[in-house]
């Protein structure tokens, strides 16, 4: 993994997870987010607008350090990169995609659910992953319970982590950040109301371990 880009785990303490519908709010949503303190966005690759809208965060907001998410192909990881996504995020992996991403000159978080998947991307030389879905998948006991056997090994758990949660995950020594979504509620993305975006992504980056 190389890249000028220091490691997406320690950008800041949350990366927000990003659905965009409408490409024309993703410069706005971006510049709240990173005025909150939120510079790692994940932009996922679910809606027709979504390479458009890294497209435009890259171009036009310079302090935010834009990646996709929902990468699951490595047609995917092309279409990312070439956007100007500068870090890619999957659900989980397969070789194709695991060496897609490692061919991609940015840095990447695979997902993984269980314990032999962490193991064979050990194996691989691959140190930092995303945990998903991390509630379903057992949370933070299940994570902790791994930090003991597979220290070399960090995550980004996401999936179900809320503002209540998410200072329990941070507190976690192979947790690096989380991602989450309660910082862009539906109501505030179909108002626009960006200035609250802004306030919920600055309680958002305040979040520490406790």
């Amino acid at each position: 993994m190389t890249s000028a880009l220091p490691s997406v785990l320690d950008l800041a303490p949350v990366v927000p997870v990003v659905v965009i519908e409408d490409a024309s709010d993703a410069v706005p949503l971006a510049r709240a987010l990173v005025a909150g303190g939120l510079p790692a966005i994940e932009v996922t690759l679910r809606t027709p607008a979504a390479l458009d809208a890294v497209r435009a965060i890259a171009a036009e907001v310079p302090d935010a350090v834009v990646g996709a998410g929902t990468v699951i192909s490595p047609a995917g990881v092309a279409d990312a990169v070439g956007a100007g996504a500068r870090f890619l995020v999957s659900p989980g992996w397969t070789e194709s995609l695991l060496d897609a991403m490692r061919s991609s000159g940015v840095p990447f978080l695979p997902g993984v659910s269980t314990t032999s998947e962490v193991v064979a991307l050990l194996e691989r030389g691959v140190r930092e992953m995303k945990f998903f879905p991390a509630e379903a998948a057992g949370g933070v006991p299940y994570l902790k319970s791994l930090s003991g056997p597979l220290p070399q090994a960090r995550f980004c758990p996401t999936g179900g982590i809320s503002p209540s949660s998410a200072p329990t995950y941070l507190s976690l020594p192979n947790v690096g950040c989380v991602g989450g979504t309660w910082m862009l509620p539906a109501d505030a993305l179909a108002a626009r109301d960006w200035a609250r975006v802004e306030s919920l992504a600055r309680e958002a980056a305040q979040l520490r371990a406790r």
